[in-house]
């Protein structure tokens, strides 16, 4: 695999979970890493802000940027990019990690929730990538990361929730069509799903219906993104990857390492077929 030394990533959602994952895996190599969310103190039942990720990723190697940003306020997200690229001179990597979840019927799923889920989803996804643009055109290897499910029209994945549906596929799209748009200026712009549940604080959305027993650890998806995004950007985009995938293609072929539980069956995530 290649190497993040001296890169810039954003990464929102990056106060726990994924995003602190791949901000630490960046960290390693000793890359820049703006950690773009909203958690700026210790909330009960949620670990992590955007100052104790900064620690982790100082200690870890990398040069830390924490910025508290609401990622539905436009003026927030561009306050956010121009303090990045005051500090570090420029962005490498985009990663578009933060989400919002509801499993919730269309008769439980009001506006209010609506609307949560699309500024946050697809909404933020458009926007953080937009004000990014102009600084990954100056990039020598840019990349855009999109955490986001293959697309598709199966009614199975849009009736139980189709709201959350919507939003997620808002963000597939965003990659298709930006990756089509921005092909020209070498900007590498993918997909990347989890092949299994992945343990997070989104589990507690989730009602019972999973285990952390049934999932992976964050570090399986922190991986995959360090393998995508330290790939030539001009032969690499418009894909949909699945972080098992990733890997394997990468030469790993062992992957207990990463279940919460090892030995365990692990669950499929949403939007996935089963082997």
């Amino acid at each position: 695999m290649g190497s993040l030394g001296e890169k810039t990533l954003f990464v929102t959602g990056a106060s726990r979970g994924i995003g602190r994952a791949i901000a630490l895996r960046a960290a390693a190599d000793g890359a820049n890493v703006v950690i773009a969310a909203k958690t700026t103190e210790p909330r009960p039942g949620l670990q992590g802000t955007i100052h104790s990720v900064a620690e982790e990723v100082e200690a870890a190697g990398g040069r830390a940027l924490p910025v508290a940003v609401d990622l539905r306020f436009e003026d927030q997200i561009e306050t956010a990019v121009d303090r990045a690229t005051q500090a570090f001179g420029g962005i490498d990597v985009v990663v578009n990690n933060a989400g919002a979840i509801s499993l919730t019927s269309t008769l439980e799923t009001g506006a209010k929730r609506l609307d949560l889920l699309l500024a946050v989803n697809v909404r933020a996804t458009y926007l953080v990538t937009r004000a990014c643009i102009p600084h990954l055109k100056c990039s020598e290897n840019p990349h855009v990361l999109v955490l986001a499910p293959p697309p598709s029209l199966d009614p199975k994945w849009l009736a139980p929730h189709l709201a959350y549906s919507l939003s997620k596929y808002g963000m597939s799209l965003c990659v298709i069509g930006m990756a089509a748009e921005f092909e020209s200026d070498r900007i590498g712009v993918n997909a990347l799903w989890p092949k299994t549940v992945i343990a997070t604080a989104a589990l507690s959305r989730l009602e019972g219906l999973v285990t952390p027993a049934e999932c992976r650890r964050p570090e399986i998806v922190a991986d995959a993104v360090h393998a995508i995004v330290t790939r030539e950007s001009g032969g690499c985009t418009g894909n949909f990857f699945i972080d098992e995938e990733v890997l394997a293609a990468e030469g790993v072929t062992e992957f207990e390492r990463y279940a919460v539980e090892p030995g365990r069956e692990l669950r499929i995530d949403l939007f996935l077929e089963p082997d």
